[in-house]
């Protein structure tokens, strides 16, 4: 089974790729890139999915129903991490993405990869979910706030994405499932090798969350909204062993 990561460039831009492969024991990246036009990135699907079960995970609203103000998932967010500075972009017809990324979502469909708000675990196939990487990072790593490695100056910007590679590098070969060692480029020192960076990280993080929706299903994720209004899929704050252990006994 194959989990690819699109932090999708919503209006223009390059887009962050990760393509994990799961073996039945461990996920293991197989790719790290960037694509600016979408035909390269379904290329880029089609490459690595073939006619295989394959889980793509999308940063960007692939499902918009309204023609104004928010959608469903994007208020969920707002209620749901708005503590944790992790609302999310509102989305509408109107807005100047809305062709662009419900393009995208259409043309995975296309070639099978069906909307997956439910999920029955483990069970190969071919999926698509939109999922949001500052709530799903807050709860994978256990954090109080967002990481804020996108906005700001320069020098904050870069210990904001030198402690997110620290976190992926150390923290996901211990979850479930687990990642395999990672090798990650190193944090840059200026602002453009920066955000291709910041879009690499983010295309792994979406493809972990692909991983982890389809292994743990409703168990160990939230699902904000539902196909008609538009999801986001999020995984459950993480229990430290400790607190398991705890539970145990309650």
């Amino acid at each position: 089974m194959l989990f690819l990561g699109i932090d999708f460039g919503w209006r223009t831009g390059e887009s962050g790729l990760a393509a994990l492969a799961w073996d039945g024991q461990c996920l293991t990246l197989k790719e790290l890139t960037r694509e600016l036009e979408p035909e390269a990135i379904l290329a880029w699907v089609d490459h690595w999915a073939a006619e295989g079960p394959a889980l793509v995970s999308v940063d960007a609203p692939t499902l918009i129903p309204n023609e104004t103000g928010m959608r469903l998932p994007d208020r969920l967010t707002h209620s749901h991490f708005g503590k944790y500075h992790a609302g999310c972009y509102p989305a509408n017809l109107g807005r100047p993405f809305a062709q662009r990324t419900v393009a995208l979502g259409c043309a995975l469909e296309d070639r099978g990869f069906r909307h997956s708000p439910t999920i029955t675990p483990q069970v190969p196939g071919r999926y698509q979910i939109e999922c949001f990487p500052h709530p799903a990072i807050v709860h994978l790593f256990n954090l109080a706030l967002i990481l804020k490695y996108k906005k700001g100056r320069l020098d904050a910007r870069r210990l904001e994405l030198e402690r997110y590679r620290r976190l992926l590098l150390e923290q996901l070969p211990g979850h479930i499932p687990n990642l395999a060692p990672l090798e990650l480029p190193p944090v840059p020192q200026h602002g453009p090798a920066l955000k291709a960076l910041e879009d690499c990280l983010d295309g792994l993080i979406c493809a972990y969350v692909g991983a982890h929706w389809w292994y743990w299903g409703l168990e160990r994720n939230l699902v904000l909204g539902n196909v008609q209004e538009g999801y986001i899929v999020v995984p459950h704050r993480r229990v430290s062993p400790y607190c398991a252990s705890l539970l145990q006994y309650h």
